[in-house]
């Protein structure tokens, strides 16, 4: 619990800090930039919202890790969803409607997420399980997406470390497979979730589980 606030509180810092200009950049999405990124944030906060006031009285269908669907294509950016995104993204005009949106609504997930019983069973996705496993899970979504963030604005810092390791153990879970020691944990992420390519050098150390990758998540 108290890594995913962590993990959200320096997501959202990082996009209170940037300049108008960067909306403009390309993100690590494909397909989207930066300013349809963070409109897709405020989306995340207010599924966070959502689901943590849907209680469920069933047995939890999946975890922190079997919550992740593993998609066999990567995304185009074409998908309906994904543009319909974009349109609200450009809907926002300026850049500081969209910083205070997402700074009022994942706020408020913020709190939401502080004041919950991790062991209350939530629905999402026609899908049971823990509130504490649901949080657990979205350190993943922020991190990866905090990395998405970041992908072409040097300047901009880098996500928690603590959420960094966290994500590469639950990815190393979700693949079944040890990714090699001399992977730094953000490199993991990027190469395991396709956000780059591996090196030819990489994908010696990977072996058989460059077979696998990437693993794209939903």
């Amino acid at each position: 619990m108290d890594l995913f606030s962590r993990s959200w509180t320096a997501l959202r810092t990082a996009v209170a800090e940037l300049p108008d200009k960067d909306f403009a950049q390309p993100s690590g999405c494909t397909g989207w930039l930066v300013r349809d990124l963070v409109c897709h944030l405020i989306i995340d906060a207010q599924d966070v919202l959502i689901t943590l006031v849907t209680p469920a009285e069933t047995e939890p269908t999946v975890d922190a890790v079997t919550y992740w669907n593993v998609e066999s294509q990567p995304p185009t950016g074409e998908d309906p969803l994904d543009a319909l995104t974009v349109r609200l993204a450009a809907a926002y005009e300026e850049p500081r409607l969209l910083k205070f949106h997402l700074d009022d609504v994942g706020s408020a997930a913020g709190r939401a997420a502080a004041l919950a019983d991790p062991g209350v069973r939530v629905s999402t996705r026609d899908q049971v399980l823990t509130a504490g496993d649901y949080l657990t899970a979205y350190v993943l979504e922020w991190t990866l997406h905090h990395l998405d963030l970041i992908a072409y604005l040097p300047d901009a810092s880098d996500p928690p470390a603590e959420g960094l390791a966290r994500s590469r153990a639950t990815l190393e879970k979700i693949a079944d497979a040890a990714f090699p020691a001399s992977f730094s944990d953000k490199d993991v992420l990027l190469v395991g979730t396709g956000r780059r390519a591996p090196t030819d050098a990489e994908k010696a150390e990977l072996g058989e589980l460059a077979a696998k990758l990437p693993l794209v998540l939903g």
